[in-house]
């Protein structure tokens, strides 16, 4: 098996490579063939096989959000934490959401914000509860002593083979989570965020390409990209910009914990143009684009990462 380890993240030549290096996009990481396998969810990084490309090593820095202070949702694995690592290497202080399950991984993402020589604020809770969307963001305040950087990056996405098989209770908590929550967690934050700050919604390929098999999280996912381009509108006269990514299909611990049917996972993310699926690192420059002053003048966009898939 391929090692894809954070140690020695390695494309086809054998060369270890980061965001900023000359290279083949198609041969940057391998592609992967992950063996079936099961995570109760939310899943792991640290469980995961093969690993992911977190930033840890191969994410490079250049002062870009030097001073900054962000909140990411769903921080401590895959997207999240590769935007959380990528901030920190740009000089920005990171308060770091994720469900109390997921400590192991929030730790290790926490040691590296700390060796970035950033701080790392660890806030377990689960944006179900609609108390703690207000929760999270206060505490995030008082620990980073402000808030000029939003990622609205939480979410879950099972796998149901038909709509009768679509509980109501997982539709439910579907649409708190992805949708209702990033409302209650953006409304909370707004009395916080100074003109120049920036809100950048996780969003995703399949809005706009549904899977049958993800009718839920898809519709989810294309009111995301709605609710990004009407609050553009609404708060660029304050001068807070908000943005979204839309990542394609990229390892993560997401696709083990009823993210995909398990027999599908070998092949996982081979049908894109590049023939493979992305590493989270890979969306990183993505988000930190949108954070910083570079993009002054880009709202409601959303920026496809999604390693060719056609998109509108």
């Amino acid at each position: 098996m391929t090692d894809t380890s954070n140690e020695a993240q390695q494309n086809a030549n054998g060369e270890t490579t980061d965001q900023l290096t000359f290279q083949n996009p198609v041969t940057r990481y391998p592609a992967i063939e992950p063996p079936e396998q099961h995570q109760s969810e939310p899943g792991l990084d640290v469980e995961l096989e093969p690993k992911t490309d977190r930033g840890e090593e191969s994410y490079r820095g250049t002062g870009r959000l030097e001073g900054r202070k962000a909140l990411i949702t769903g921080a401590d694995s895959g997207i999240g934490a590769a935007v959380a690592i990528a901030f920190a290497k740009e000089g920005a202080d990171v308060a770091l959401n994720y469900l109390p399950d997921e400590e192991p991984d929030a730790q290790v993402v926490k040691a590296v914000i700390e060796k970035a020589g950033r701080k790392a604020v660890l806030i377990p809770g689960d944006l179900l509860e609609k108390a703690f969307c207000e929760t999270v963001v206060e505490n995030a305040v008082n620990e980073l002593g402000g808030l000029d950087i939003l990622v609205n990056n939480a979410g879950r996405q099972i796998v149901a083979e038909s709509l009768e098989e679509l509980s109501d209770e997982q539709l439910v908590d579907t649409f708190t989570l992805n949708i209702i929550g990033m409302f209650r967690v953006t409304k909370a934050a707004l009395k916080h965020l100074p003109a120049g700050s920036s809100i950048i919604n996780t969003t995703s390929v399949v809005a706009y390409e549904p899977p049958p098999i993800l009718l839920d999280y898809a519709s989810t996912k294309a009111a995301i990209n709605n609710f990004t381009k009407g609050l553009a509108q609404q708060l660029a006269p304050k001068g807070i910009r908000v943005n979204a990514v839309a990542p394609g299909p990229i390892w993560t611990p997401l696709q083990v914990s009823d993210g995909q049917p398990t027999e599908a996972l070998p092949e996982f993310g081979q049908s894109t143009p590049l023939g493979r699926a992305g590493q989270p690192t890979e969306l990183a420059p993505a988000y930190v684009f949108l954070a910083s002053p570079e993009s002054s003048y880009v709202l409601g966009e959303t920026l496809n990462v999604s390693g060719g898939m056609p998109t509108p």
